[in-house]
């Protein structure tokens, strides 16, 4: 099944919709690469899913632990390398600080993070930085 659709709208924006849902993603290049800035980048958004990606895993972890992640939130800086232009680094750093949980569920969290499909589907030279702040 196919899973979304893109349509090129012109001044370096693309909206895409995804098939199943029919939500809709707004694309914009950034000011710095002769774009607007007015929407997420197509790297904004590689960043962004790495981290979402992390949260539901932990959040699969958390279901069948019954830790409660909700409340969890975390910020995502992407870090671009000039020639060639690509993402070189991506910096996530987690606020937990509303868990009291143990070591081992710690543990499970941070692994279900790192080994997310997407943490594991970046090429090898894409740093990955995670932090979690319990």
């Amino acid at each position: 099944m196919i899973t979304s659709k893109i349509t090129y709208s012109g001044g370096l924006r693309t909206t895409a919709i995804h098939v199943r849902s029919s939500q809709e993603v707004i694309t914009d290049a950034p000011v710095d690469n002769q774009g607007k800035g007015e929407a997420f980048s197509p790297t904004d958004l590689v960043s962004t899913a790495l981290c979402s990606c992390m949260m539901t895993i932990m959040g699969q972890v958390a279901q069948r632990e019954a830790i409660p992640l909700e409340g969890t939130t975390a910020e995502v800086t992407k870090v671009m390398s000039a020639s060639p232009r690509k993402i070189s680094e991506i910096i996530v750093n987690f606020d937990m600080s509303q868990l009291n949980i143990s070591r081992r569920q710690r543990k499970m969290l941070e692994n279900a993070a790192r080994t997310c499909p997407v943490a594991l589907s970046l090429a090898d030279d894409v740093q990955q930085k995670v932090t979690f702040n319990y």
